[in-house]
Formats: C-alpha cells, sequence, structure tokens
C-alpha cells in the first residue's frame, strides 16, 4: 500500500491533481481522504458564530478521527468517512464508505501541519500557485459551493486564509517530497508524480 499526501494552499489545484494522478492509475487503484471531512462539528453555533470560524487553522481539523481512520485503512479495514457541510458548518448522520486500496491519497491544506499524520506518508507532495490565481479559484469556489457573497469571500480571505496560509501552509512546503508548481496545470510534473506511483505499484 502506497500512502500519498497532497498539500497545498486553499485554490492551489489540489483536487486537479488528484483527479489527473487518479486518471493515471488502474481503475479501482485508489481511495482519497479528503481532510475537509474531518473539520468539526459546529453545527451548534449561531450564524454570527459560524461566519467567524477560521476554517484555515490545524485546530479546525479533528486530526485524531483522520488518523485513526487511516490507520484503519492501511490496516485493510474500511471506513465510513464524515461528510461535512460548509454551509451549516455540521456534519451529516450520513458516511461514505472508503475501501482501502493499493493507493491511498490524503489530500488538503493543513495535512503536513501534523507531524502524526505527516509521518505516515510515503509520498509528501506541495501543489504550490500563485496568490493571485488561487484567490480567483476561491472566489469562483465558494460562490457556488458556499454560499458566499463577493464581499464575504474577500472579507475571509483577508482575515483567515491569507495569514494562515502564511502562518501554516506555506511552511510545510520544505517537508514535501514534490512541489508541483502552477497547480493542476503543471502536466509534466503531474505525469512525473504518477509514473513514480505506477513504479511503486509494480515493485
Amino acid at each position: 500500500m502506497l500512502i500519498i499526501g497532497i498539500a497545498g494552499g486553499s485554490g492551489s489545484g489540489k483536487t486537479t491533481v488528484v483527479n489527473k494522478i487518479i486518471k493515471s492509475l488502474p481503475k479501482n487503484s485508489v481511495s482519497v481522504i479528503s481532510q475537509d471531512a474531518y473539520y468539526k462539528d459546529n453545527g451548534h453555533l449561531s450564524d454570527e458564530e459560524k461566519k467567524k470560524i477560521n476554517f484555515d487553522h490545524p485546530a479546525s481539523i479533528e486530526f485524531e478521527l483522520l488518523i485513526r481512520h487511516l490507520e484503519e485503512l492501511i490496516q485493510g479495514r474500511p471506513i465510513e468517512r464524515p461528510i461535512y457541510n460548509y454551509v451549516t458548518c455540521a456534519r451529516s448522520s450520513e458516511t461514505v464508505p472508503v475501501e482501502p486500496k493499493k493507493v491511498i491519497i490524503v489530500e488538503g491544506i493543513l495535512i503536513l501541519t501534523n507531524a502524526k499524520l505527516r509521518n505516515k506518508f510515503n509520498i509528501k507532495v506541495f501543489v504550490d500557485a500563485d496568490a493571485d490565481d488561487r484567490l480567483m479559484r476561491i472566489i469562483r469556489r465558494d460562490l457556488i459551493e458556499r454560499g458566499r457573497s463577493v464581499q464575504d469571500v474577500l472579507l475571509h480571505y483577508d482575515t483567515f486564509v491569507k495569514p494562515m496560509h502564511l502562518q501554516f501552509i506555506e511552511p510545510t512546503k520544505r517537508y514535501a517530497d514534490i512541489i508541483v508548481p502552477q497547480g493542476g496545470t503543471n502536466h509534466v510534473a503531474i505525469d512525473i508524480l504518477s509514473s513514480r506511483i505506477r513504479m511503486n505499484l509494480s515493485n
């Protein structure tokens, strides 16, 4: 089993990189765990309090559960992955079954900030992108998926995303075995990474 951690700033293109890697590998050989599913349940908070949640701080993630689930998969046991709703800031009562596969990809902005989780990765990847490109993707995503106005997105970016990126996410680049510049548009880097994974699988 090969465990790959794919980190990078919000809007850097991590999901695109993950999807392109999956497409390049044999069918049904990859399971993906997204850090976003493991945000702490804050459904009990008021609407005003929810607006103040810092989703870009490591304390917002229930790392203990994420690590436990990864360990279960490594042991060959399936897990029930949580479903998190950004609009309600709560976990759903439903879950998603995830089966152990030859390749497990863990992706998220903060996954390299936690040493215990980081040490479980055979390959650590950091998807890098210009701040302007990331901001444009964040605006598009938050308008469509998270029900925010442009003003709310920019305020949230200025208050949380940018300072947390500089404090927590950007420094984890030093842990990466592979850095993918220009995010999901860097076909050469993705091809090299995919080839490396296929080589591991064939050993």
